[in-house]
């Protein structure tokens, strides 16, 4: 069974892109710009406290007419954030993405940040499964297979 861990590892590195809930919405989009990410975790030390999302900056900030420059992100942000533990299963946390319809995930260790999935990542790890699959069962298929 594949964990979150495994697909940390793949990813590569485990920084994951913050703000603080005190951060205005402009300093919050500029860094996801920077980034070039489309959610940003809010934090409060090491801990997250909300998700700040394209979706949500959309409906709560440009729809509702609210002025980015003087708007905390506090305020905006979907404070309900789904989290999932390294040794969940991947399978986990696409059950999980599906019922919130969320696209990210912090990963938390003992109420500490220690990375952040999102849906590209999940499926990306899942199509190397698929591939190498597709690889060994074409090997068998055509004798290439060792045995």
């Amino acid at each position: 069974m594949d964990t979150i861990a495994t697909v940390l590892e793949e990813k590569g590195s485990r920084h994951v892109i913050t703000v603080s809930p005190n951060h205005t919405v402009r300093e919050a989009v500029k860094v996801m710009c920077e980034a070039r990410v489309g959610a940003v975790l809010v934090c409060e030390e090491r801990s997250p406290c909300g998700i700040l999302s394209e979706r949500d900056l959309m409906v709560r900030v440009i729809l509702a007419g609210r002025n980015p420059d003087t708007t905390p992100v506090r305020e905006v942000m979907t404070a309900e954030v789904a989290c999932i533990r390294p040794d969940a299963s991947v399978d986990e946390a696409m059950a999980i993405m599906t019922d919130r319809r969320c696209r990210h995930l912090p990963v938390v260790q003992e109420g500490e940040l220690v990375g952040l999935v999102s849906i590209g990542d999940l499926v990306r790890h899942e199509s190397q499964g698929q591939k190498f699959v597709i690889r060994m069962l074409t090997d068998y298929v055509t004798g290439k297979y060792p045995g």
